[in-house]
């Protein structure tokens, strides 16, 4: 297990910053982060298997009825 240790980033300030930034706009900085976001707003938050599912209710019914 990491036991911390010394960061140059940590002393000179840069990770608040990017902190503040990020929670100010909020867009995250790193590129893992940017992505999960952009999965949250895609599904809505939950996983994609529940909006497949209601997607192809929707268009099973619009089929049916010869929209």
């Amino acid at each position: 297990m990491n036991k911390g240790g010394f960061s140059w980033r940590r002393l000179s300030g840069i990770s608040a910053a990017k902190s503040r930034i990020s929670r100010a706009t909020g867009v995250p900085l790193t590129k893992s982060g940017r992505q999960r976001k952009v999965g949250r707003i895609v599904t809505g938050g939950g996983c994609v298997l529940p909006a497949l599912l209601i997607l192809m209710i929707v268009v099973g019914l619009l089929l049916l009825i010869g929209l």
